[in-house]
């Protein structure tokens, strides 16, 4: 007759407790990515191929005209946007595209800050551009970078 040991439930939660949850990157995350990826492209679009008629847009009809051209304005969109897109397909190897993209977002924020409320000042429409377009989008990009920096931190404890 063979002995067999069978643990307390007491012990066994004391063993669960002791080991440490892995952290995960989920697809939402992913999903946010391609999101903010997508969004940041169509308003690098934007600026970049309807600068003076969006900048008519943004002023609401007060017969502003801006004589800035906003090429380089929409062509940063452009790449920090599609750096964003690009590292939804490979977040934790290309997590510093996360960190690039947010801080371009930032920059982004401050540009249009600087250049644009500057001649046309705030209403509705460049409020929720600044707001919704350039700066909800820094919290989740950065949230998302510190999720994929854990991650790939775990996954070099792990043994080959």
């Amino acid at each position: 007759m063979a002995f067999r040991f069978i643990p307390k439930k007491d012990s066994q939660k004391q063993m669960m407790s002791e080991s440490k949850p892995f952290p995960i990157f989920s697809m939402p995350m992913r999903g946010l990515l391609l999101l903010a990826g997508m969004y940041t492209v169509a308003w690098g679009a934007f600026f970049k191929w309807f600068g003076a008629d969006l900048i008519k847009w943004l002023s609401m009809n007060q017969g502003v005209t801006v004589p800035l051209d906003f090429n380089w304005f929409g062509t940063f969109g452009l790449v920090i946007g599609i750096g964003i897109f690009l590292s939804a397909f490979y977040p934790i190897s290309w997590m510093y595209l996360i960190l690039i993209g947010a801080l371009g977002k930032l920059v982004s924020a401050g540009w249009f800050y600087l250049v644009v409320i500057e001649n046309l000042g705030w209403n509705k429409r460049t409020l929720f551009h600044m707001i919704i377009n350039e700066l909800f989008w820094i919290l989740p990009l950065i949230w998302i970078f510190f999720r994929s920096l854990a991650v790939k931190k775990y996954l070099k404890t792990l043994p080959d």
